[in-house]
């Protein structure tokens, strides 16, 4: 055999063919592995926290709260700086911390909720909470609000949380708002 029919038999074997493809593809592959280097470009806090078992306190008027589980996929922290909601004239980030009588008091949360890189926080009653303050109508049990969470890098992500009857703890707010009471449980 000359060496024109042994190079035709090399490329016609299955097996080598598939070798000299997979080694041809190894500069592609090269490119694009750097291409999407995600420790370049941060991913955006909308695009990897999860909201879980989300809820909010029924309430016929003045104050209520949202509450549910904040879980961050990627590997840095992301930090929740502000909500909305069309369910409230205003929406607050609170912690609930014990005061020197021993009472628990709410107040706003410093720097937002910092939700861990690979982790979640809780939003729960008597503790970290979305505050709705002046509800512009009643939250039935039963019906659905929407919920609107702002990051820190400045992307914002929607959910929607059902309403649920909830008796809750009894906290006193920290400071001004208008001489309003804090709803029971928030």
């Amino acid at each position: 055999m000359n060496s024109e029919h042994l190079m035709f038999i090399h490329i016609t074997n299955p097996r080598l063919v598939r070798g000299a493809a997979a080694l041809a593809a190894i500069p592609f592959l090269l490119v694009a592995c750097s291409s999407t280097d995600s420790s370049s470009t941060p991913a955006r806090g909308a695009d990897v926290i999860a909201v879980d078992d989300q809820w909010i306190k029924a309430a016929d008027s003045g104050m209520s709260a949202a509450f549910g589980e904040l879980t961050n996929d990627s590997d840095r922290a992301v930090t929740v700086v502000s909500a909305t909601s069309p369910a409230s004239a205003r929406v607050e980030l609170h912690e609930v911390v014990v005061a020197a009588d021993g009472t628990k008091k709410m107040r706003p949360k410093e720097g937002g909720f910092v939700v861990p890189a690979r982790g979640s926080i809780a939003l729960e009653p008597g503790a970290n909470h979305i505050m709705f303050m002046g509800l512009n109508a009643p939250l039935r049990t039963g019906a659905e609000t929407t919920v609107t969470l702002t990051f820190d890098d400045g992307s914002s992500t929607t959910f929607t949380a059902q309403v649920r009857d909830f008796a809750g703890n009894q906290e006193k707010y920290e400071g001004d708002h208008a001489g309003t009471a804090p709803t029971p449980g928030a």
